[in-house]
């Protein structure tokens, strides 16, 4: 990355500013602001999260907030109410509170002296969340959003239940918050008051997972910020970028495909990443992207940000299995509008171990064919990666053969030239099963000459949810279904002498929970279909080689790293008692942040574990320690949740510890039990 200085306004910071909600919680902002705006008043540009502003996320805001101040904006960055600096609780994700006050905040911002009285809400994450469901509220400042990473689906595409499935990052997020929600204020902000402030929090919080496994269907409570149960409340320009790594690569494309407001889309090679930063590379100049992007619509500026193509992805090429990138090679194309007249869907009939010649997608496929059966062993899943990336530890999906192994298998004949694929390959199955619960996983990869398979996609679908998600229905045994699994959007380039592969198993652990017994899968061939999202090779890519600019930002905030940090991601199995093992550190070491004395911590542990082909026996937990020390102020949080199982329950087991200088001074334990809900 480029580091700037010299930039066109002159700013001023204002590290700690305090704004009032309706019901008297203050929130606390750090403002960046261009000098002259008290005298020429300027748009504000609002981030709205809940990772700290003043320590955990500062060095990240320090690249691209004083970046964007310096280009005119006023840009303010909020902790969410109960995290960092602000007062109150964070007691779930995207409540109506929470909505509530990013409402207060831009009304606030629009009445400030310094703004011109036009907003603008920009984020990755959280951020991107919190942004798209405010848009969809249609506060009156709020003029644009740029967005990165998100979903417009809370219960299908994200975190939670992925085609009906519990996901275990539903675990892994709600450990995260679990730690984030419950850590203290810093007293050299709001003074005394932080140890009240923490123990309302402490006191006051609950392991986010109770609640969304009480959730298991599409409910109110989903429906709820979902901005796909109403495209039309969107009324504000947006643009939304994601990655290809990322476990958010399918939003991009249904905001262009149902939003009718101007509207850009961006997709690179990318894992949970800002575009600036992005892993795997190339990254790309992705803050002069927004400053185009704010001067036209909250200056009026007429630069053309919105000529050219609608979308702009990044077309993958062929690479070996890793689990981690520094570069994705490929090339930028775009297309004119989504969905593109560009993209033809090529339907191939699943045949035994192979993967037919592509046929009319608007026949109907032809009915009976034998059957092919498969009963995956839990160890299908364990080189899966993580449903979100995010690069460190590695953890992108390894070569898939092992896989392969415990799946059903097919295979197209080696290709005698290039294919190219841009959107959402999708998997039509006429399938029977054994049991009233059952889930099937997709998974589509890239298959070298050297027989190194590279997974490129993957679907999972809860059979009990194939026609609804609101209501699901046990299957009858031996009853022939029809059931359709969307696969995550990709680009992908597929070189002459490969073969592209589908591989169809009945568990993905542990990136999703298994169902609760084992289930025989049947697969009729011929009525069994796969349809790919081809990109014709002569069509024009729409854009240049080299659309966008090196990647830069001013200069980060000053770090120290005290302790180092620790990555580790192990497989492990015991052919003794069969015991099989994920183990996943990601520690960050201890650092310090010289500009205000500050040192903090952060280590989490994961770990999922299975015994032998035991359905019941998965288990899951989260550990993390988070650590701030100035002086004499010394306190820790510890968090542990664990997640076990039988056939008709879920046991929840969690702790909650707080520390003054290694003296526990707050200590919670829950033991809960919740019904699995066919699933």
């Amino acid at each position: 990355m480029r580091y700037v200085t010299n930039l066109p306004y002159e700013t001023k910071e204002e590290e700690h500013v305090t704004i009032p909600m309706s019901d008297g919680v203050r929130l606390s902002a750090h403002i960046w602001r261009p000098a002259s705006s008290d005298q020429e008043p300027v748009p504000a540009v609002l981030e709205y999260i809940p990772y700290r502003k003043r320590d955990l996320t500062a060095v990240r805001d320090s690249i691209h907030h004083p970046y964007l101040a310096g280009h005119g904006y006023a840009c303010v960055r909020v902790d969410l109410r109960g995290t960092g600096d602000s007062e109150g609780v964070l007691r779930d994700e995207y409540l109506e509170r929470e909505q509530a006050d990013a409402e207060e905040i831009l009304a606030w911002l629009a009445e400030q002296p310094w703004c011109d009285g036009g907003t603008g809400m920009m984020g990755i994450s959280w951020g991107a969340f919190a942004a798209l469901q405010v848009a969809a509220r249609r506060p009156p400042s709020l003029k644009a959003i740029a967005i990165a990473s998100f979903t417009d689906d809370r219960h299908a595409d994200d975190m939670h239940y992925m085609g009906g499935a519990l996901l275990s990052d539903n675990l892994a997020e709600a450990g995260t918050m679990f730690a984030y929600g419950t850590c203290p204020p810093d007293p050299a902000v709001v003074g005394e008051r932080w140890r009240a402030m923490w123990h309302e929090r402490l006191e006051n919080t609950e392991p986010w997972v109770l609640e969304w496994l009480r959730h298991q269907r599409r409910d109110d409570y989903w429906r709820h910020a979902s901005v796909c149960e109403d495209y039309t409340s969107v009324r504000c320009p947006v643009l939304a970028s994601s990655g290809w790594a990322d476990g958010y690569s399918n939003a991009v494309t249904r905001l262009l495909g149902n939003l009718d407001v101007p509207r850009k889309g961006l997709i690179g090679p990318w894992s949970h990443k800002f575009p600036h930063l992005g892993e795997p590379g190339p990254a790309i100049g992705y803050l002069q992207e927004l400053v185009r992007w704010w001067d036209h619509w909250l200056k009026g500026v007429d630069n053309g940000v919105m000529d050219g193509p609608m979308l702009q992805a990044w077309m993958q090429d062929s690479v070996p299995p890793s689990t981690s990138y520094e570069e994705r090679p490929g090339r930028w194309v775009g297309e004119p509008h989504w969905p593109s007249p560009h993209i033809r869907p090529e339907t191939h009939p699943l045949t035994r171990h192979t993967i037919g010649p592509a046929q009319d997608a608007t026949a109907a496929p032809s009915e009976g064919g034998a059957a092919m059966t498969v009963r995956s062993p839990l160890s299908v899943g364990q080189f899966a990666g993580k449903w979100a990336s995010y690069n460190a530890p590695p953890d992108l999906p390894y070569d898939q053969r092992e896989e392969d192994g415990g799946s059903l298998v097919f295979d197209s004949e080696p290709l005698t030239e290039p294919v190219e694929i841009l959107g959402s390959p999708s998997v039509e199955l006429d399938l029977s099963v054994s049991e009233p619960v059952a889930l099937v996983a997709a998974r589509l990869s890239d298959v070298s000459p050297d027989g190194a398979a590279t997974r490129v996609s993957y679907g999972i679908l809860n059979l009990t949810r194939r026609d609804s998600t609101e209501s699901p229905e046990p299957l009858e045994p031996g009853r022939r279904y029809r059931a359709t699994i969307p696969l995550n959007g990709v680009a992908q380039a597929f070189p002459p002498g490969h073969r592209i592969r589908l591989s169809l198993s009945t568990s993905y652990w542990p990136l999703a929970w298994p169902a609760p017994k084992p289930a025989l899968l049947s697969v009729h061939e011929h009525s069994s279909t796969l349809t790919l999202p081809v990109r014709p090779l002569d069509e024009p890519d729409e854009v240049p080689s080299s659309p966008f600019g090196e990647p830069e930002g001013t200069p980060p905030l000053a770090m120290t790293q005290v302790t180092p940090p620790e990555e580790r991601w192990d497989v492990k199995r015991d052919l003794i008692d069969y015991r099989s093992e994920l183990d996943i550190v990601k520690d960050r070491g201890t650092v310090r942040f010289e500009d205000i004395g500050l040192e903090a911590g952060r280590r989490a542990h994961e770990r999922y574990t299975v015994v032998a082909d035991d359905f019941t026996s998965v288990g899951g937990e989260t550990t993390w320690t988070m650590r701030f020390r100035r002086d004499d102020w010394d306190v820790k949080v510890v968090t542990h949740t664990r997640l076990t199982c039988d056939e008709t329950d879920f046991f929840v087991d969690a702790t909650l510890d707080a520390y003054e200088a290694d003296r526990r001074v707050f200590s919670r334990t829950w033991n809960e039990t919740v019904p699995r809900d066919l699933l």
